[in-house]
């Protein structure tokens, strides 16, 4: 399955997005620097069970949307892949160890009813930066994000 312009439709490569998203997702937990990363145009999916803020994550389509990383440090990384029977599962990894951690919050999310009778939902990616004893010393603009949802956001959510 391909979401293609908000649609879905059968085609090699569906699914793809999926590592770029988790790549992403864990790359901004790290100090590697995000170079290239597309939004999805299109929010497919509720906010049930979602456990990442809207917009976290990045899309790929061969041969000119790419997500593209770059060490700027001065340690090595190496990016861990692999398949259980139920998830894909990734780390960055290096042989010395972080100096920070990170946490992603939004910030002015908020979904609006557009004029051609759909909703368009928008927010801010930040990054929370703590050094190894706790204490916060950045906090650090990400991205904004603009998506039209393939949803109606006001039905109630099952539980």
């Amino acid at each position: 399955m391909v979401l293609f312009y908000g649609n879905f439709k059968p085609g090699i490569g569906g699914g793809i997005c999926q590592l770029s998203n988790l790549i992403y997702w864990m790359t901004l937990h790290t100090p590697l620097t995000v170079v290239e990363r597309w939004r999805h145009s299109y929010d497919v999916f509720p906010d049930a069970d979602r456990t990442q803020p809207f917009g976290s994550g990045a899309t790929c389509s061969y041969n000119y949307i790419d997500l593209q990383i770059k060490n700027e440090t001065d340690k090595p990384y190496f990016l861990e892949l692999y398949l259980t029977e139920d998830h894909l599962v990734g780390a960055w990894r290096s042989d010395r160890a972080e100096a920070y951690s990170y946490e992603v919050y939004e910030k002015k999310h908020c979904i609006r009813q557009e004029f051609w009778g759909g909703y368009t939902r928008h927010n801010k990616l930040y990054r929370r930066k703590y050094n190894q004893q706790g204490i916060q010393v950045a906090d650090e603009f990400i991205t904004e994000n603009h998506a039209i949802m393939m949803y109606e956001p006001l039905l109630a959510q099952n539980k």
